[in-house]
């Protein structure tokens, strides 16, 4: 058709400009966008579409027709699978920390009340706008108040387990690895739309906590622990599978998804000995290598599997700890050192990406 076009998406906005060679009218859309959702299916089959029509496999009049079937697939949603997702992220994570049965039942129960509430938000503009607060209140309240019946429950891990599908550990990794590689617009808007997410959770936890004072008399710091070690190989690929209906991965991509975490997961494991900086760098490099292979395999974008594998290195329930330390002079559970873990986490990531080379620009 002879025309071309440049194009320019950042976080909430994209702008396309499209013209012919030799003619200098140029054709402008512009339009502000909200900030979107993790959805690894759809990007797949967007990527994928795209190929075909550069490989001359698809006419460009189909284009329209696939857009419409992936956006369609967008908006459908199964709320009975969603609930067992956020259940089951709320449950496997509690395993994942060391925690104790009942807390990791409660957390469980309180992950689905979490979804519950965030359905809620789609149906109420309000809701929307304060749901990561109102979520963090009210499963604080509800789990102090469960303290008084089961006082062997730990309190601050089961509230953070609940919430953990809302903490903002991937964004700001992400956001991170953007501006370090100079994409200062997107990586910017990112970071400050991560930053102010958890401080909207801390403010819903800390309210939580304030309230409880006036009403019950509990210890914030109980941590009874009573399940075995090796419970984390188990907790593991729970935690990666419960977050594939969340990104709503495509079936094709979800197995070698949970592989690349299970990857990650056990070389960072493995290097623990040599401290948290590098034993976090290698699970990540481990991360990028497998994630470039498994693409080659499926023809997906290696970004969909780092994904689905960096989540769990990234230290998002230890900034809401971090908090606490910097603000109250405490923290939600007894950690050491905490702002030095989550920095040389964040840095033990960021390392691992930027040297594989994940978000490289490619030219097509």
């Amino acid at each position: 058709m002879g025309i071309k076009g440049t194009f320019m998406d950042s976080a909430t906005w994209i702008n396309y400009v499209f013209y012919e060679n030799g003619n200098e009218q140029t054709y402008n859309y512009i339009e502000c966008v909200a900030p979107g959702t993790l959805n690894l299916g759809a990007f797949s089959r967007i990527v994928e579409t795209t190929d075909k029509l550069i490989a001359n496999e698809i006419d460009i009049s189909e284009i329209e027709n696939r857009l419409k079937i992936i956006h369609n697939k967008t908006i459908k949603v199964n709320h009975g699978i969603l609930t067992i997702a956020y259940a089951l992220a709320a449950g496997s994570f509690n395993l994942l920390v060391g925690t104790n049965w009942i807390s990791v039942l409660f957390a469980t129960l309180l992950g689905a009340f979490v979804y519950f509430i965030t359905y809620l938000s789609t149906k109420h503009e309000y809701l929307n706008s304060v749901l990561e607060s109102i979520v963090s209140f009210l499963v604080t309240i509800i789990t102090g108040l469960l303290s008084l019946v089961f006082p062997e429950i730990n309190v601050g891990l089961t509230i953070i387990s609940a919430i953990i599908i809302f903490v903002p550990g991937l964004a700001i990794t992400t956001a991170l690895e953007e501006i370090t590689s100079k994409n200062l617009i997107s990586g910017t808007a990112k970071l400050f739309d991560s930053i102010i997410s958890l401080f909207k959770q801390f403010f819903g936890v800390i309210l939580g906590l304030t309230c409880l004072k006036f009403l019950i008399n509990f210890e914030i710091f109980n941590h009874y622990s009573n399940t075995p070690s090796w419970i984390i190989f188990l907790a593991m690929p729970l935690l990666s599978i419960s977050v594939l209906p969340i990104f709503q991965v495509r079936k094709k991509d979800m197995l070698f998804g949970i592989f690349t975490g299970a990857i990650g997961f056990f070389l960072a494991y493995s290097f623990s000995v040599a401290g948290i900086l590098l034993s976090t760098f290698i699970g990540s490099i481990g991360i990028v290598i497998s994630s470039h292979f498994f693409s080659k395999v499926t023809r997906t974008p290696e970004v969909v599997y780092v994904t689905q594998g960096i989540i769990l290195l990234v230290p998002g329930s230890k900034s809401l700890f971090g908090l606490s330390n910097v603000f109250l002079n405490t923290t939600i559970i007894n950690v050491g050192n905490i702002g030095e873990q989550v920095a040389y986490i964040f840095m033990g990531i960021l390392g691992g990406l930027l040297f594989g080379g994940v978000f490289k620009q490619e030219d097509k």
